[in-house]
């Protein structure tokens, strides 16, 4: 039983339940928490799914403490009717920790999705850094997406018989996408012109950049795009008003900066193989720029995914308004700096997690055998 209820799940876990449904071996029930409404269906269907439970948690304003508790509620008695034999869960947000502490209550085993991930900190990212480490307490089946993430579990002291090196199903979503090429369904950028132009792509959501932090970010941008007027910005933004009140006075009256409702996930896709570089905080994008050749400049002190720096795709850069603004001008004007940031090899997947993910459940299960690990 795969639960999950973010668009970023949901995409990574769209691979995994495909491989799932398609095992003769297998019997997969879908259940979304709906912690995101609209982003969360509209990646649904655009892999084909349709939940067999939808647990219609989201509530406007909601707090952590109600997308766990609701989460609780509402999945626990879909796991009694069901009883499946594990529980699948993605990443870190709550309500994933919320979906596994449901089936540990219930003594059925859990398959964590992207396990392994650590900062130094479980402060930050807020709340994220925390749930993956809860998680994995309850966890008996861990699929790490790097060897990094396998040795953070194993320093943890977690058996090293319950943990699988896939990849990270991101890139396995990214490359199925990127084969099919549809057109354009937001508007604003529908109507833009973008030819012959260079696009920076940016994306800022993250609890611990508001307030300040992110306000360097958008005084940051507006400079970047009064001095670079024949380069395009364009900003997806987030849902949360706490986002929107930051961005939208600082750049609605810029003509090259693009302010657009969250995007669908093939106009995201498209986008970002469209533009030359990503300004970024968010943890998915990490690992699907590079995938597609585009250089990563990460707004966070510091990553839970660390193979992109030491490959060399990606640069954490952190709010400062200097910084971003000194870094993003590196990109656009160094071409060896470039070069070096977009033809780094990327860490984080072949294309086949959803694979090997599928065949260590089915080795869990008993009816079946895991596949050689990811080697990076």
């Amino acid at each position: 039983m795969p639960v999950y209820g973010t668009r970023p799940e949901a995409i990574k876990m769209a691979p995994i339940v495909a491989a799932l449904e398609s095992d003769p071996r297998l019997d997969c029930t879908v259940v979304v928490t709906g912690q995101h409404r609209a982003m969360l269906d509209q990646v649904n269907e655009v892999f084909g799914i349709t939940p067999a439970h939808d647990l219609d948690i989201f509530a406007h304003g909601q707090g952590l403490e109600a997308v766990t508790s609701r989460t609780l509620e509402r999945l626990t008695p879909v796991l009694r009717d069901e009883r499946p034999d594990v529980v699948v869960v993605q990443g870190d947000t709550t309500s994933a920790f919320a979906a596994g502490l449901a089936a540990f209550y219930l003594k059925i085993p859990v398959v964590h999705v992207e396990a392994g991930l650590r900062t130094a900190t479980i402060w930050s990212p807020f709340p994220e850094e925390g749930n993956r480490r809860l998680l994995s307490h309850i966890t008996s089946l861990h699929l790490a997406p790097t060897a990094g993430s396998r040795d953070n579990l194993l320093r943890e002291g977690v058996d090293p018989t319950t943990v699988v090196v896939t990849g990270n199903s991101v890139i396995d979503a990214l490359l199925s996408t990127a084969k099919v090429e549809r057109p354009v369904v937001d508007p604003i950028l529908a109507a833009a012109d973008l030819d012959g132009r260079r696009v920076v792509l940016v994306t800022s959501h993250r609890r611990e950049s508001w307030g300040e932090p992110m306000r360097s970010t958008a005084r940051a941008l507006a400079r970047l795009a009064t001095t670079e007027p024949e380069v395009v910005f364009v900003l997806p933004l987030h849902a949360n008003p706490l986002v929107r009140e930051i961005f939208v006075p600082a750049l609605s009256e810029l003509p090259n900066v693009l302010l657009t409702e969250p995007l669908g996930y093939t106009d995201f896709a498209q986008l970002t193989a469209r533009s030359t570089l990503v300004v970024t905080d968010s943890g998915g994008v990490q690992e699907e720029a590079p995938s597609l050749g585009k250089p990563v400049l990460v707004l966070r002190e510091d990553t839970e995914r660390p193979e992109a720096i030491t490959a060399g795709t990606a640069t954490l850069i952190g709010t400062d308004e200097e910084r971003v603004v000194n870094e993003v001008g590196k990109l656009l004007h160094d071409a060896s700096h470039y070069a070096a940031m977009a033809n780094a090899v990327n860490p984080y997947g072949d294309g086949r997690a959803a694979e090997r993910s599928v065949a260590a459940i089915a080795a869990m299960l008993g009816v079946g055998e895991r596949l050689a690990d990811f080697a990076g």
